[in-house]
This record gives structure tokens, sequence and C-alpha cells, in this order.
């Protein structure tokens, strides 16, 4: 199928290369990708280009990485003369003159089910509370921080014992799917959108790594939620006699919160208790 509407693509890292391989995949293919320029990586930091930038020059589509969306780059986008665009983990604030440029918008994946968990870490958001149901949802992007209208919305059960390791691909898959599904129908102006309650609305923001520690004597339920939500990126650690240990494995029955496996400060992987 082949899609001729003109849209560009802002986005950056894996959840947006994957989204933007099913959008090809559906014969959605953007005039432009913009993403973020190439950044250090490893130990020899090699200035690595992004996952979007890599899949968008496989496939032949114009690129650019601006360090900011400053006039010059917006008067680059302009150029493009696109009716829509499509952002996916981009990591920067658009600014206002940007988002008017295109005639029918700009649209925004976002995981979880807005209003709930705006912000930078909506699955993190989610898993933390606990909550036993979440979802993606593809809104218009306006200034407001994720306060865009619905165009489209699917949930999704979270298991018990899923964590964000399991969840992420789901969600990205699930995503990359309604966006696919909803844009035939959002071009063609027939799909009627939803404004978020702002009552409702709550916020997930950035972590730091800091954020990972716990009291592994304190609350289980919270433990567990928490080695959930951050075990495929700032993990979680505690502290026992002094030294921090990095949970690498962990489980929830009874419960009873139990660390499995972890990694002592400068040593290797092992099990938990620690046995000398």
């Amino acid at each position: 199928m082949n899609q001729s509407h003109n849209f560009v693509f802002f986005g950056t890292p894996t959840v947006a290369s994957e989204t933007l391989a099913t959008l090809l995949k559906y014969g959605f293919v953007p005039s432009l990708v913009v993403t973020s320029p190439d950044a250090p990586k490893g130990r020899g930091l090699t200035l690595t280009p992004s996952p979007t930038k890599v899949l968008a020059t496989e496939r032949g589509i114009a690129v650019i990485t601006p360090e900011i969306l400053d006039q010059a780059t917006i008067d680059a986008i302009k150029a493009f003369d696109a009716e829509y665009g499509i952002c996916v983990a981009y990591g920067k604030i658009f600014p206002e003159e940007l988002i008017a440029a295109f005639p029918l918008g700009v649209l925004n994946v976002h995981y979880s089910l807005l209003p709930k968990y705006r912000g930078a870490t909506p699955l993190e958001g989610a898993l933390l509370a606990g909550e036993s149901e979440t979802g993606v949802t593809i809104q218009k992007m306006v200034k407001a921080l994720d306060a865009g209208d619905i165009v489209a919305q699917e949930s999704t059960p979270i298991e018990p014992f899923e964590t964000a390791r399991e969840l992420r691909p789901r969600l990205i898959t699930l995503g990359a799917r309604l966006l696919a599904d909803s844009l035939p129908a959002f071009v063609a102006g027939s799909i009627t959108t939803t404004q978020q309650d702002e009552s409702l609305a709550t916020r997930s923001g950035k972590i730091n790594k800091s954020d990972g520690e716990l009291n592994i004597s304190s609350d289980a339920v919270a433990n567990w939620n928490k080695y959930r939500a951050y075990t495929d990126s700032i993990g979680t650690y505690f502290f026992e006699n002094g030294k921090r240990l990095k949970i690498i494995a962990a489980t929830f029955k009874d419960g009873t919160f139990t660390v499995e496996r972890v990694i002592p400060e400068g040593k290797n992987e092992t099990s938990y208790p620690l046995h000398t």
C-alpha cells in the first residue's frame, strides 16, 4: 500500500526507529526524518548515529540532525511543505511555530492512557503505581506537555509479573500499529478527536539513577514495583554493610519480595544472599 501524503517524522531512539519501520511497512514514507545529532557511544566514544537515522539512511530518506529547533531548522522543515508531522521520542520541545507549520498538526505517540502519566516516563509511572492496565495514546501535539486532543487510544493489561523489559516492546508494537491504522482516517479528516479531562491528569517525570535505590526490608509491593519499573533502564540497587548491590533478578510471591541475584560493587554477578 503506497501512502502518498507528505509528512515529517521526528524521532531518535529505538522506539522511534521501530515505529518508523512499521510505518514504512504500511507504505507511509516520510519526506524528511528529523533526529538527534550523532552522539559518542562505547568505550571509544565513537560518534554514532541514532537508530532512526540509520534506518532512514538505509531507506534513502532525507535526514537532518539539528542541535536545536531554531529558526533555520524550522525554515528547512517548512521547505518540505508537509501536511503533518509524527513525533516518537524525539527528545526536544517543539516551538509553536513548528507545530503550526503542519496544516494537519503533529501526532505524538505516548505510552500511557492519557491523561494519566503525562511526561517522560509513562511506562515506569504505571508500573510504579502497580497499575493492572496501561496502553498507548495517539494525540495531537500542543504547547502544553502531552495535553493535546486524543486521536486514538488502545489499552492493554499489565500482567502481575511483567516488568518494563517485557512491557516496553509490547507497547512499542501496539503504538506503531495503532498509529499506522489511524493515519488514513486522520488524513481524511474522518476521525473525531477527544479532549483530555484535565482533572484526571497525572505526571511521570524524568528519572535519576538515585531513584533506583530501595530498602529490601521495607514495603515488599513498593520494592517489587520499583524493580519492575526500572529493570531495563536505571536498574535498582540497595546497600548492605556499606556496599552497593545492584539487583539483577528478583521475584514477588505470597507478598514477599525476594532478591535472587546481584552484582556487588566492583565484583561479578552472584546469587543472593551472598556466600563468602
